[in-house]
């Protein structure tokens, strides 16, 4: 796994709104069984709105979706099969909205 790994949402229940998990922890930390994500959901789920800075949006297969960065949390690595992507290329406005989430800067 690498690093802004796009996966399809291993979640049928929450797949609709949320289709894609980014793995956002680097490589280093690979020996735990655990992947630091956040999920990609659908703009128009959410009446077309994001806070600038901390959701920020994303185009990938040209849609729109915006990063959930409030949502981050673990998942099991087991769960995250076959990357169907890559957004590393957006690694700066990722880390950015990270960095808004915890230190609000």
């Amino acid at each position: 796994m690498s690093q802004f790994d796009v996966f399809t949402n291993p979640s049928t229940k929450s797949r609709e709104t949320y289709p894609y998990i980014i793995d956002v922890q680097n490589a280093l930390i690979s020996d735990i069984a655990t992947r630091m994500v956040i999920p990609l959901g659908k703009l128009s789920h959410f009446k077309n709105e994001q806070m600038h800075g901390l959701t920020p949006l994303i185009e990938y297969k040209s849609e729109q979706y915006i990063l959930l960065t409030p949502q981050i949390a673990s998942m099991k690595s087991k769960l995250l099969k076959n990357p169907v992507g890559s957004i590393a290329s957006l690694r700066n406005e990722i880390i950015a909205a990270i960095d808004f989430a915890i230190t609000g800067i």
